[in-house]
């Protein structure tokens, strides 16, 4: 019996044996008394069953039921001594009713735990694979699927949308997750990730198997659209080609998989500009500006492909962001140039204002790539007299009134920023100036502890950022931050770090 069971839930031998010997435990400590150490052993080779009470040897004895002590134990058998053993055999079990279906119980549980165990160290191993199964029930939406030796849940979040599944069909799916749950091991099935589609590739194209072509990244919108970035290692294999496959058979094979998901298939680039444009396919770009730090990209397409680029509810833009890990903004050729002119005509007013020249002048310094009074103020002058029609004296005139107009700006700052009570200390903090003290103040952060306590995002979130007008990075925004905890650090009076105590280390 032990061995049928063992074939049919595929579990060791010994372990039905273990059940069954702990069932016929429970049995006999029902009809002798829970308080007595009884154990049942089944002989591995006969099938004989035997019946124990075991006590210790013990001195003094806390549990009668379970202890002897050793004067008792020694008229018995006089060897023995403290910590051993006695055993008394028991009459065999009469198994009555409810006995009977106490010790199945035990059984059944023990066999299932077993079975539970085998299934979660068979499947552990196998998280990223794609697995075959059948619907065994749907409930609440969610597809139990059986995998032959076990069984799967497939969540409704994890479904293609649209996508129905009976009880019998056949289901493909990835396994993204194992894990053991206290109503046993948990085997979770996915279609929606990115990773099922990788792995479809993979069965479906032998040099993405074979590691000659590498996916390098995979965005999905599921069941609508998917676009996957592809590298090969071989020169003279084309990647794009060898995924798509004669006449568009391989590429098939995962769209009718994936119940009619559209693939685009891109090549994949290390420069950032020639993967955004790639990934936007199939629009065509005229231009791509890179913003590294802010770690945005903008791309100009021609008015016509506006909408071919943005896709359907923003689909294809969205899908080219996620792909490439880039923001992308688009705009049109004529925005673009609108958007141009008003930035050439603000800072040709500022040049205007600030330096009190004629439009002359402010536009050819705004078309020489000078964006702002700082750099007209402290940029050698021979980069100023190699602008045409700019000499030595006009070029010495122009620095020192961009010099002036700073200062003069710089007072202004530092009056407004006494008004707001902002300290001294915070002006210390080399890379913050005037202006970003004002902010600050205005922000209600006037205390090197103020600053200290924030953290690099909320001076520099593109949103919300106290600091976002004012040009600073994330990188230099933690050092202002590192700066503004120096004094935690170093035991000055009346330093505090979270509620510590002051010359106290944070």
């Amino acid at each position: 019996m032990a061995d049928a069971v063992a074939r049919e839930k595929g579990i060791d031998r010994e372990e039905v044996l273990e059940a069954m010997e702990q069932a016929i435990q429970k049995a006999g400590r029902s009809k002798y008394g829970q308080e007595h150490d009884i154990r049942a052993s089944i002989d591995r080779k006969s099938g004989e069953i035997k019946l124990m009470r075991f006590r210790q040897v013990a001195d003094p004895v806390e549990n009668e039921a379970t202890q002897i002590t050793l004067a008792a134990a020694h008229r018995i058998d006089p060897e023995l001594k403290l910590g051993d053993f006695i055993t008394d055999p028991l009459p065999p079990i009469d198994f009555g009713r409810i006995a009977a279906q106490t010790a199945k119980q035990v059984i059944v549980q023990r066999v299932r735990e077993a079975e539970r165990q085998r299934q979660y160290r068979e499947y552990k191993d196998r998280v990223g694979e794609i697995v075959n199964g059948l619907v065994k029930r749907v409930e609440f939406g969610n597809v139990i699927v059986d995998l032959g030796r076990a069984e799967a849940i497939l969540r409704r979040e994890e479904m293609i949308p649209r996508e129905t599944f009976r009880q019998g069909d056949r289901v493909r799916a990835y396994i993204y997750d194992v894990r053991e749950e206290p109503r046993g091991p948990q085997i979770f099935l996915s279609r929606t990730r990115p990773e099922f589609m990788q792995r479809l590739f993979a069965q479906e194209v032998p040099e993405i198997y074979d590691g000659i072509i590498e996916i390098r990244a995979v965005a999905r919108d599921p069941g609508s659209r998917a676009k996957i970035a592809v590298i090969s290692k071989d020169s003279s294999i084309d990647p794009v080609g060898a995924c798509v496959g004669m006449r568009g058979s391989r590429v098939q094979a995962v769209v009718s998989e994936l119940q009619g998901e559209k693939i685009d298939i891109i090549p994949w680039s290390s420069e950032p500009a020639t993967f955004v444009v790639n990934a936007l396919a199939p629009a065509e770009v005229a231009k791509v500006v890179l913003d590294e730090d802010a770690g945005r990209i903008e791309v100009i397409v021609p008015d016509e492909q506006l909408s071919l680029a943005i896709g359907r509810r923003g689909q294809n833009v969205r899908l080219a962001s996620q792909l490439t890990g880039w923001d992308i903004d688009i705009l049109t050729e004529e925005e673009e140039s609108q958007r141009r002119q008003e930035e050439f005509r603000t800072r040709s007013q500022l040049f205007i204002d600030a330096l009190d020249v004629d439009d002359v002048i402010a536009h050819l310094l705004v078309t020489e790539g000078f964006s702002t009074i700082e750099e007209v103020a402290f940029v050698p002058l021979e980069d100023l007299t190699g602008i045409e029609g700019f000499d030595e004296s006009l070029a010495s005139e122009l620095s020192a009134r961009a010099r002036a107009y700073l200062e003069e700006q710089d007072k202004k700052f530092d009056s407004r920023r006494r008004e707001l009570g902002v300290e001294d200390a915070l002006g210390a903090i080399e890379g913050i100036t005037p202006a970003m003290l004002v902010t600050l103040g205005e922000a209600g952060i006037k205390t090197l502890d103020d600053l200290a306590d924030l953290s690099s995002d909320e001076l520099t979130d593109p949103n919300d950022g106290i600091l976002r007008n004012h040009g600073l990075s994330a990188e230099r925004a933690n050092a202002i931050i590192m700066a503004a905890r120096q004094h935690w650090f170093a035991g000055e009076p009346g330093a505090t770090a979270s509620g510590t105590e002051p010359g106290v280390e944070a």
